[in-house]
Formats: structure tokens, sequence, C-alpha cells
């Protein structure tokens, strides 16, 4: 792959990662649309390196801060103390769920789902799924008042989102806004809650890349190969970096209704390019 094809695929990692618009049907879709070759291990553990350089330089204040709470918790015997120390281990439980399941399924879901009409169906449904919730949800709760039933709910809901076009952040979300979330809490929510799934992903693909490399039948990596990684690096964690920013900022007034109507636009866009070349 070159520089430049990377570097606009680490853009639209960078973008669809923490829009509810899902980052995994967009980079199925892209090489599809484009006729581009599969990228490889390398450039998947960039990808994942990026949007978790983004989201630890994002929130590395509130990293800090849980993990000193959560910490002094476990020492004093109080571990559910405060609202800081209960983020923090609502954080974990979270997490658990799609851990679990993305180390089980993983392979079924890269080798069975990654057709486009799946992700048509996806992105229609949870994006209707999503404008539903908006509309029911009470939105009178912050991130302060969460409890161990919201975490559940949501980790549950995150593990879903190893199907593509379900969109990680988007589902998460939804699934806040159910519980009577205000739109910022839940995405703030939702985006340290993808920080270790992320890290997690990109551990597992870079496990995959080491014993692909000590494969006496694995190809040479390059300097072009390492620099078209660099590049996807850079690319998903400076866009991914600002549109956290510019999400947040923009959920304190505006609605999901645009990211709804935009997935239901890429479905039928799909749906037609797939009958075109079918």
């Amino acid at each position: 792959m070159e520089i430049v094809a990377a570097i606009l695929l680490g853009i639209i990692q960078g973008l669809t990662e923490f829009l509810p618009i899902s980052s995994s049907a967009h980079l199925i879709l892209v090489p599809w649309f484009f006729g581009w070759e599969p990228e490889g291990l390398i450039f998947d553990v960039s990808l994942h390196v990026g949007t978790a350089l983004t989201v630890i330089a994002f929130f590395w204040r509130d990293w800090v801060m849980l993990a000193k709470e959560a910490i002094k918790g476990l020492m004093e015997g109080h571990p559910f103390g405060n609202a800081q120390r209960k983020l923090a281990w609502f954080l974990v439980v979270g997490t658990i769920p799609a851990g679990v399941l993305g180390l089980l399924f993983v392979d079924v879901v890269e080798k069975t789902l990654r057709s486009p009409l799946i992700s048509v169906f996806t992105l229609v449904v949870f994006g209707l799924l999503l404008f539903y919730a908006e509309k029911k949800s009470r939105q009178n709760r912050e991130l302060n008042s969460y409890t161990l039933i919201d975490a559940i709910c949501i980790g549950l809901a995150q593990a879903v989102a190893l199907i593509p076009g379900v969109s990680r952040s988007g589902i998460t979300m939804t699934t806040a806004l159910l519980r009577n979330s205000d739109r910022t809490s839940a995405a703030r929510f939702s985006f340290m809650l993808s920080t270790p799934v992320i890290i997690g992903a990109g551990l597992l693909n870079a496990v995959r890349l080491f014993k692909s490399v000590n494969d006496p039948a694995a190809d040479v990596i390059s300097f072009t190969v390492l620099g078209v990684g660099v590049a996807a690096t850079a690319a998903a964690a400076v866009t991914g970096f600002f549109c956290i920013k510019f999400f947040l900022r923009y959920l304190t007034r505006g609605s999901f209704a645009p990211f709804v109507v935009y997935r239901i636009l890429l479905a039928a866009v799909i749906l037609i390019f797939y009958f075109i070349v079918n």
C-alpha cells in the first residue's frame, strides 16, 4: 500500500472510531470501493496504535486520577468510596464482555462477517436504534451518577460492535442514552471504555505480527512497509484527537440525527454499488 492510501485510511480510522458511524465498516468498504488489496497486520497494528494514542493523550488526566483513586481505594479498603473510584471499576467491568468475546470470536467475525451487505443492514438498523434512543432518553443523568448496571449494559453492548457496521461508539452511546444518560456523558464513557479494547486489539494483532515475522516463510518487512505503518499511525492519532475534541463540544448542543442520516445514506450507496459490481 502506498503512503497516500495509508494516510487516507488513517484519517478515516481517526474519524470513524469515535463518531457513531462504524470504523470497521469504513475500513472494509473503502478498500472495497477502490479495489485495494488487504493491508496486512502491520497496517492493522498501526491503526490501533494511532487510536490508542488518541484516547490516552486526550484523557490522560482522567486516567491518572482514576488509577490513583482505584489504588487508594484498595489500600483503604473502600474501593467504591467515591464517584471516581466507582467509575474506575465500572470501566473495568464494562471492558470484560468485549474483551472475552473478542478473543473467542475475532477469527469468526473476520472470516464470515466482512460482506458489505452485512454492513448495509447494521448501519441502518443500529442507526435507527440510536435515533430512537436519543428521542426516548430523558438525558438527565451525568457520568457521576452511572451505576454498575449501566456499566454492564454498556459493556455488553460494546461486545456487539465486533460486527462490522454496528459502531462501537454508536452502540455504547445508544445504550447509555437508553439508560437516560446525557449525550456528553454517554460519549465520554464510551471513549474511555474504548481505551482498553483498542489497546487489547492492537496487542492481539501485534502478537499475530510477531508470530508471522518469526515464520521462516514470512516476507521480510521492508522500510516502505514500516513507513506506511508510521504514516497510518500518525494520521489516525492526529485526526482522532481533534475528532474527539470536536464531537464532545458538538454534543453539548447538537443531536445524533446527522450521523443517523449519514449511516442510512452510506448503506444506500453500498447497496447500489454492490449490485453494480455484481
